[in-house]
């Protein structure tokens, strides 16, 4: 004996009212982190935007090429001080798939890094296509570069403490051109990310002293500007 018809029709009903709950919470959840990200920047004085398709693709490493990221989104542009002194930064969440796997914070620092080196959980699955060379384990974490060389002369003592501080839910932290880079759980808060970028800004101030030798920009600098209404997103050299 077959099944009615009707229980089909049923089923089918059920699934598509458990789809559009679905899509309505994942709306929602959008939608209140939107909403959470531009208070915060609005109460530190910072720029934010909904979208820039061009920032993610400032960067290759780290968490940005692990998820394949297609898009930053809900972005905050501002500086913060260091015992080194003020460093421009960024907060972003990244975009694959439609999904958004993970919050980015990066801040900059004065002097484009030698090498590109990453800093892995050891319990985070990191292997991609084209990963950087293994170097091995440093603290908890587990290093990886494209020049073995110039990132055994960053990778200090003082890096991989810094590093450790980090939080077991920072699955990589990277250096990568004139920035460093963390990013964090897709569900971090305002007062989490703050930690994190008064972290990244010790780290940089380890692997970028300010110093005589160093005072303006590093050659090759690339500076982010908010969407204005009228104009898209515009990135000075």
């Amino acid at each position: 004996m077959g099944i009615p018809a009707w229980i089909w029709f049923v089923v089918a009903a059920v699934a598509l009212v458990a789809g559009l709950g679905l899509l309505a919470a994942d709306r929602a959840r959008e939608g209140s982190r939107n909403r959470e990200r531009m208070r915060w920047a609005d109460l530190r004085g910072w720029e934010f935007a909904e979208e820039d398709d061009r920032l993610a693709r400032q960067w290759s490493g780290g968490a940005i090429g692990y998820f394949g990221a297609e898009v930053a989104v809900n972005v905050v542009a501002g500086s913060t001080f260091t015992s080194d002194g003020r460093r421009p930064v960024f907060v972003f969440d990244i975009e694959a798939d439609g999904q958004i796997p993970a919050v980015v914070v990066a801040v900059r620092c004065n002097r484009v890094h030698e090498a590109l080196v990453e800093l892995w959980l050891a319990s985070v699955p990191f292997q991609r296509a084209e990963m950087p060379e293994l170097l091995g384990p440093v603290g908890q974490r587990y290093a990886f570069a494209d020049d073995s060389e110039a990132a055994r002369r960053v990778i200090t003592q003082d890096l991989v403490d810094a590093a450790d501080a980090l939080g077991g839910d920072v699955g990589v932290c990277w250096l990568e051109s004139e920035w460093v880079l963390a990013s964090v759980a897709a569900n971090a808060g305002p007062s989490r990310l703050e930690r994190l970028l008064r972290d990244l800004g010790e780290i940089a101030d380890i692997v970028d002293p300010f110093d005589e030798e160093y005072t303006g920009t590093a050659g090759g600098g690339r500076h982010w500007q908010p969407p204005q209404e009228s104009a898209p997103p515009q990135q000075n050299h």
